[in-house]
């Protein structure tokens, strides 16, 4: 390739770089509480409910991303074709545009929520966990409620316990994007895939490498600062 064809490539590029970024937040958004509302559930001691939460990370944990992102994305339409499903879901699917581009985002980002909030919670209850019990005991006596206990005393603790594992999650999640092409979703990967196919070249994906490559980078910098701010809960 020509330096003109990088440099063209390089923008074109650049401009997806918008969709990646927008899966990668949206994801952080909303999966981080759900992961700390699954770590909770699954901590709680009504057992249904605790088996129901390892059933779901255990589904999530041990199955691909990118077989969940496949049925995330082909669920709704097949329910709207297929004659044995039930009148009312059949209903509520009716109203659902599945060929808008919203529709594909939405479908990928449910799928990536799902996913990573199993990662957080797992995280999040060996955070919970590592505390001492002692320090709950402490709380109550001095007349804390329970939540006034997780909220001053132990989640800022969690938050330091979690960082590093936390961060080696975002860290994936960035290259994680990537997958969200199996469903023709126009990110940096389906881009470079194209333009490999129609320069004849691998350098597309080399610039989708260093793409992601420089976004690992500056997300690693960023939990080391977050890291060395939090140093003052040991």
């Amino acid at each position: 390739m020509t330096g003109e064809e990088i440099q063209k490539v390089f923008m074109i590029l650049l401009e997806y770089l918008v969709p990646t970024l927008k899966i990668f937040g949206f994801t952080l958004i909303y999966s981080i509480p759900l992961g700390m509302i699954v770590a909770l559930l699954k901590m709680c001691k009504f057992k249904p409910i605790s088996w129901l939460t390892n059933v779901y990370i255990l589904i999530m944990r041990g199955t691909p991303l990118m077989l969940q992102i496949i049925v995330a994305f082909y669920a709704i339409p097949t329910l709207k074709s297929s004659p044995n499903t039930p009148a009312v879901i059949a209903n509520m699917l009716s109203g659902v545009n599945i060929q808008g581009e919203d529709y594909m985002f939405n479908a990928v980002l449910f799928a990536f929520v799902l996913n990573y909030a199993a990662y957080f919670a797992e995280i999040f209850r060996g955070g919970i966990e590592s505390i001492p019990k002692g320090q709950y005991e402490a709380a109550a006596a001095l007349s804390l409620t329970k939540t006034q206990t997780f909220f001053r005393i132990i989640l800022p603790q969690v938050v330091k316990r979690v960082i590093p594992a936390s961060a080696n999650e975002v860290i994936t999640l960035v290259k994680d994007t990537s997958l969200a092409n199996v469903v023709a979703y126009a990110e940096i990967t389906l881009k470079a895939k194209q333009q490999m196919q129609n320069y004849s070249s691998l350098t597309p994906l080399f610039i989708a490498g260093a793409f992601y490559f420089v976004l690992a980078m500056v997300l690693t910098v960023l939990s080391s600062i977050i890291e060395k701010k939090l140093n003052y809960y040991k």
